[in-house]
C-alpha cells in the first residue's frame, strides 16, 4: 500500500525537452545536427545538379587511367605509364618525405636557437634574435624560391668537379656534389641483401624492416636499462653508471646487423657530364626543405624560448646549489619541465609544415598538390574528386600527426592526482 510519504512520478511532456534542463542540451544538440545533415544534403544534391548540367558525373575512375607524365623525384617506381593513382601515391610520399625532413631539422635547430637566445652572451642572444625576427616576418615562400635560386644559379655544373685542377669540389669526405643540377649522395646498398616484400603498391624492403626492428629493440632494452637504473637510485641513493652501457645496447646490434648485411655506400662519381652512382637528390627537393627548415625553426625558436623562460627561476638556482653544470641544469631540469609548455605549439607546427609542402608547387617538386591536385587535375578535368582527395589526405595526415604528438603530450604533460 502506498503511503502518505510517496511522491507521485511525474509523467515526461514534450515541454521538458525545451523547459528541463536534464534534456534542453541533448535537443539542442540534435536539432544542430539534423540543421548541419540538412545543409550538408542539399550541398551534395545541389552539386550533383550542378554537375549534370554541365554534363558531368562524380566519380573517381579516372584514378585508374594512364597518367603520361613524368615525376622527376620519386620513393617508389613509376613511370608515365603509370596510372593516376600511382601518380597521386608518388606524390602522397613526396610529400610526407619533406614533411618528415623539415620537422626533424626545424625541431633540432629550433631548440638550439632558441636555447641560444637566452645566452647571457650579448652577441649570441643578438644574432640569435636577428634570425628568429628575420626569417619569421618574411612569407615562407620566398625563403624557397631565394634557396631555389641559389641551388640552381650560385652552385656549380656538374662538370666544375672535371679535371685534374677542378673548379669545384665535393664535400664530407668527398661523397656529396652539390651542383645546380641536383645534390649527388651516395647510396646505401647491401651485399648480402634480404630482398623485398611486393605488397603491390609498392616494395617493402626487408633490409629497412630489419634495421627498423633492431632499432626499436635497442631502444626498449635501453628503456629498460634506465629504469632498472633509477630504481636503484631511488633504492640506495647512488645512480649506477650506465652511458657505456646505452651505447652497446644502441649502437652494437645495429652494427653488428649492417656488417651482416653487407652494409656500404655507393659514392656518387663523375663520368661524362654527370655524375653516375649514388642517388641524385632533386634542387626543388632541397629548396623547398632549406625554405620550410629555416622558416618554422623560428617560429619553434620561440615556442622553446616561452617554454624555458615559464619555468621557475628557482629551478636553475637549485640545481646551480646541487653542483649542477649549466648544461646539465638545461638538459636534465629546465628542458624536461618545459615541454609541458613547448608541446601544444610545436603540435601546430608540424601541421603548417606539412600544409606549406604544398608550395613545392613554385619550385617543381612533384608532392600531392603537384600530382593529384596538378597535372592529374588538368589532365581529367576532374577538379571536384581532386580537390576533395586532397582535402581528405590532408586532413588524414594533420589528425595522425595531431594524434601522435597528443600522446607524447600526455606522456611529459605534469601529472596531477
Amino acid at each position: 500500500m502506498a503511503t502518505v510519504t510517496d511522491a507521485p512520478k511525474a509523467s515526461f511532456r514534450l515541454s521538458m525537452l525545451i523547459y528541463d534542463t536534464r534534456y534542453r542540451s541533448i535537443t539542442i544538440q540534435i536539432v544542430v545536427l539534423l540543421l548541419f545533415m540538412a545543409g550538408a544534403a542539399w550541398l551534395v544534391d545541389n552539386t550533383v545538379r550542378n554537375l549534370a548540367a554541365l554534363g558531368k558525373d562524380f566519380s573517381f575512375g579516372f584514378l585508374w587511367n594512364r597518367a603520361g607524365y613524368d615525376i622527376n623525384q620519386m620513393l617508389v617506381q613509376y613511370t608515365n605509364d603509370s596510372t593516376h593513382g600511382r601518380a597521386m601515391l608518388i606524390g602522397l610520399l613526396n610529400t610526407l618525405l619533406v614533411a618528415f625532413m623539415s620537422c626533424v631539422a626545424a625541431t633540432v635547430l629550433g631548440v638550439i636557437i632558441g636555447v641560444l637566445r637566452l645566452s647571457p652572451n650579448w652577441i649570441v642572444g643578438r644574432l640569435t634574435t636577428v634570425y628568429v625576427e628575420m626569417f619569421r616576418n618574411i612569407p615562407v615562400l620566398l625563403w624557397i624560391l631565394v634557396a631555389y635560386a641559389i641551388f640552381t644559379e650560385v652552385l656549380p655544373a656538374p662538370n666544375a668537379f672535371r679535371g685534374e685542377n677542378p673548379t669545384a669540389s665535393m664535400i664530407l669526405f668527398d661523397s656529396v656534389a652539390l651542383t645546380n643540377r641536383y645534390t649527388a649522395i651516395p647510396d646505401p646498398l647491401f651485399y648480402r641483401s634480404l630482398g623485398n616484400i611486393d605488397v603491390g603498391l609498392f616494395l617493402i624492403s626487408l633490409d629497412l624492416l630489419a634495421i627498423i626492428a633492431v632499432i626499436t629493440g635497442s631502444v626498449l632494452v635501453n628503456r629498460k636499462l634506465l629504469a632498472h637504473a633509477t630504481a636503484v637510485q631511488n633504492a640506495t641513493g647512488v645512480r649506477p653508471v650506465t652511458w657505456w652501457k646505452s651505447i652497446l645496447v644502441l649502437l652494437v646490434p645495429l652494427a653488428l646487423l649492417l656488417i651482416a648485411l653487407g652494409f656500404h655506400a655507393e659514392r656518387p662519381v663523375l663520368r661524362g657530364f654527370n655524375f653516375t652512382g649514388g642517388l641524385d637528390v632533386s634542387n626543388s627537393l632541397m629548396a623547398l626543405w632549406l625554405g620550410l627548415t629555416l622558416y618554422t625553426a623560428a617560429f619553434i625558436a620561440e615556442i622553446v624560448r616561452a617554454g624555458i623562460g615559464a619555468v621557475s627561476r628557482g629551478q636553475t638556482e637549485a640545481a646551480f646549489a646541487l653542483g649542477l653544470r649549466p648544461n646539465r641544469t638545461m638538459s636534465l631540469v629546465i628542458l624536461p619541465q618545459a615541454l609541458r609548455v613547448i608541446v601544444p605549439p610545436l603540435i601546430s607546427q608540424y601541421l603548417n609544415i606539412t600544409k606549406n609542402s604544398s608550395l613545392a608547387i613554385a619550385v617543381g617538386y612533384m608532392d600531392l598538390r603537384g600530382t593529384l591536385g596538378g597535372i592529374t587535375l588538368n589532365q581529367t578535368g576532374r577538379e571536384l574528386e581532386c580537390v576533395l582527395l586532397m582535402m581528405l589526405i590532408y586532413l588524414a595526415i594533420s589528425l595522425m600527426i595531431s594524434g601522435a604528438m597528443n600522446v607524447y603530450n600526455n606522456s611529459v604533460k605534469l601529472k596531477e592526482r
